[in-house]
């Protein structure tokens, strides 16, 4: 907001890359001024003039995002129409919401913005152009329209911007609450989607999460009708053009473990796979930046140190104005969102051919899954559906210091629309078409489960996914594991032994076979939510219980 009304930096320029389809479309009337598709340097300056932003050490834009500082998953809803209602897979994730109670939310937030500053970015989400979905999101933050503009696909010159026609718009405005009594939210924040009327609105939060993740909710519902598979995955690809897809939740590596500086990244977090190969629907990164070791992760590392990137919630020093990747003091889930050229070996086009490796990464903080494990196609299906991992501190509002347990389905279930086995039934058929070859990789811990053992050695994790992805793991020696069956090497150059054989870390191998006995329980209790639509062989690839 501008505090003083006085003129802003980008006043004079702020119809420039307009679009000919404007905001009166939105039932967007008398606004004071709208800043149309700013570039980086007019929203830096707009975001610091407006006391939204500092400006750190070497360039990064440091916002706060106040009482959220991860994504409200349990406010969000979708509208309940006759667009959604046989499609959406209804419950914990997707929940209803009221055709005229959005209606009436939507007139209140107009009627908000009514007289205010809003900023404009007309963008694109999907790389490939067969299937790319033109966007709009509209925003009161300066700093969220530049989140906007590192996240998603930029128009190309002027004459792109005028024409440009949404087909789906966002209307982020965190100052504006929800009224659970008046509105039928939840609480004061919500984050609610309409594909009737192809809008999203988002009020009450300004973590930045909030409006990448609707756009990827979206694509999750709108692109399986094509018969492209939306996935919560990085991609990479090798210099003979192998692809590798690696899915997992926040937390699990799929950001670290694809910023390979001997592969060429495709992107860090959600990716399409439709009859032409895998394309990225975004066109920057949000990572994890808490802790982050430029020995480790040097790439990642080096974009907390660039102008254009938006850190959230890391803490700087107001005099030097230099970052403490390790203060936590506001939340675990400190984030960078910075562009995907950012990445030195980016792979430009964001798209490439099929995949010839999958990786589904899981952190078992039980400490008892091997570090990797070669997969038939039914296990395949079956962990994708199961999505067994731990959510890690601050990823979601309410979790704790400690690792949480849980079963995601399809490894991102917050953002699927349909009901899971239409997404697996989708990578099946891709997996068999194009004989892609699938590893269940466990980033969590070992020796112990966490507060006991230790994490898994990021430095044993990347010369495994190496081997994976050079081929050198198909001749290895394998065992097949006793609980779920899968193979898993023991032999690997590099690599000790005895982490390959989990067991042989901890202090009893009873011990040992109790907890993996227990953690094999928890996926048959868990499948038993899926078993209803389950082909027999997908349910026959699940664990088996061990019987002392």
């Amino acid at each position: 907001m501008n505090l003083y009304q006085m003129e802003s930096p980008a006043a004079k320029h702020a119809g420039r890359l307009a679009a000919s389809y404007g905001l009166v479309n939105h039932g967007l009337i008398k606004l004071n001024r709208v800043y149309w598709n700013l570039p980086t340097g007019a929203l830096y300056e707009e975001a610091i003039f407006r006391r939204e932003a500092n400006l750190a050490h070497l360039g990064p834009l440091v916002v706060n995002t106040g009482k959220h500082t991860a994504r409200a998953a349990a406010d969000k809803f979708i509208v309940r129409e006759k667009t959604t209602e046989e499609h959406v897979w209804w419950g914990e994730y997707n929940r209803p919401f009221n055709p005229m109670a959005f209606n009436s939310l939507v007139a209140r937030l107009q009627g908000y913005l009514q007289g205010r500053d809003v900023f404009v970015q007309d963008l694109f989400a999907g790389a490939d152009p067969d299937y790319r979905l033109p966007i709009r999101i509209i925003t009161e933050h300066a700093w969220q329209s530049l989140f906007a503009r590192n996240m998603f696909i930029k128009p190309q010159g002027q004459d792109a911007y005028r024409k440009h026609v949404p087909e789906f718009t966002i209307i982020c405005v965190p100052n504006f609450f929800g009224s659970p009594m008046v509105d039928g939210t939840r609480t004061e924040t919500f984050i609610i989607g309409n594909f009737s009327d192809r809008l999203a609105i988002i009020g009450g939060s300004s973590y930045g999460g909030e409006i990448k993740k609707t756009i990827f909710t979206v694509l999750n519902f709108l692109l399986p009708f094509d018969g492209v598979m939306p996935m919560h995955c990085s991609a990479n690809v090798g210099e003979r053009g192998d692809v590798a897809i690696f899915f997992g939740l926040s937390g699990t590596g799929k950001t670290t473990l694809s910023a390979d500086p001997s592969r060429h990244l495709i992107g860090d977090d959600e990716h399409g796979w439709s009859d032409n190969g895998v394309f990225n629907f975004e066109d920057g990164c949000y990572a994890k930046v808490i802790r982050l070791s430029p020995e480790a992760e040097p790439q990642i590392h080096a974009c907390t140190r660039r102008f254009g990137t938006i850190l959230e919630n890391v803490v700087m020093d107001p005099v030097s104005r230099r970052l403490d990747l390790n203060d936590d003091s506001f939340t675990e889930n400190t984030r960078g969102a910075y562009p995907l050229n950012y990445i030195e070996n980016a792979w430009p086009s964001k798209m490439a051919g099929h995949p010839e490796n999958i990786i589904f990464l899981t952190c078992d903080a039980s400490g008892v899954m091997p570090p990797i494990s070669r997969l038939s196609v039914d296990q395949a299906v079956y962990h994708f559906i199961s999505g067994y991992t731990s959510k890690i501190a601050g990823t979601e509002i309410g979790l704790g210091t400690e690792p949480v347990i849980t079963f995601s389905t399809c490894f991102g279930a917050p953002f699927m629309v349909h009901h899971p086995h239409k997404y697996a039934a989708l990578l099946k058929s891709k997996i068999l078409k194009h004989g892609v070859h699938c590893w269940l990789v466990n980033t969590g811990w070992t020796g112990g489960p966490f507060g006991v053992g230790k994490r898994i050695s990021i430095k044993h994790t990347r010369q495994l996914l190496s081997d994976v992805l050079s081929g050198k793991l198909r001749d290895v020696p394998y065992r097949t594991d006793p609980v779920f069956g899968f193979e898993v090497p023991t032999e690997v150059e590099g690599v000790p032994t005895e982490i390959l054989d989990p067991a042989g870390t901890w202090p009893s191998r009873e011990e040992y076979m109790r907890k993996y006995d227990g953690l094999a329980a928890r996926f048959i209790e868990n499948f038993k939510l899926f078993e209803k639509d389950a082909a027999p062989e997908t349910i026959a690839a699940g664990p088996k219980r061990v019987h002392f």
